[in-house]
């Protein structure tokens, strides 16, 4: 299977379990007190920035498909110039609120497994930036995958 088409399969598989995370019942399997709740809402209102900032920050090189443009620009400005993938992050920190929130074993069972999955399609997807982007790995180097690094 071609880069391409493995891309596409990774954003088939990224819907379906966006779509399970969010239209699954939630459940009564654990409380959720106030400060979990909060803590579920903080997740996803700094997911939600952090997805739209990072969206706005890829400006042309934006693609669904985790391939590189062929005319694509390697952002490390912004966000991109404190974590390689703040989409993914953004996305992960919602997931995470979701789940936390929801009070269903099956819901959070499907949220670890799409951060999981989010590891992986980043991993792949790294790969085909240092193939594509010769100062990739240097980049790579200094700034970590998801979570900024505190100083």
């Amino acid at each position: 299977m071609n880069d391409s088409r493995m891309g596409w399969a990774f954003v088939g598989v990224q819907i379906v379990l966006l779509a399970l995370v969010l239209l699954l019942p939630g459940g009564d399997d654990w409380s959720r007190p106030g400060w979990l709740r909060g803590v579920a809402l903080a997740l996803n209102i700094v997911g939600f920035l952090l997805l739209v900032a990072g969206t706005f920050g890829l400006g042309r090189s934006l693609t669904p498909n985790p391939v590189p443009l062929p005319d694509g620009r390697l952002q490390t400005a912004g966000l991109y110039a404190f974590m390689r993938h703040p989409i993914y992050t953004g996305v992960m920190a919602i997931v995470a609120g979701i789940s936390l929130g929801s009070g269903s074993f099956v819901r959070a069972a499907i949220g670890v497994l799409t951060i999981v999955f989010f590891n992986v399609k980043a991993r792949w997807e790294e790969s085909r930036l240092a193939r594509h982007y010769p100062e990739y790995l240097a980049y790579a180097a200094v700034v970590p995958r998801f979570l900024p690094r505190l100083r």
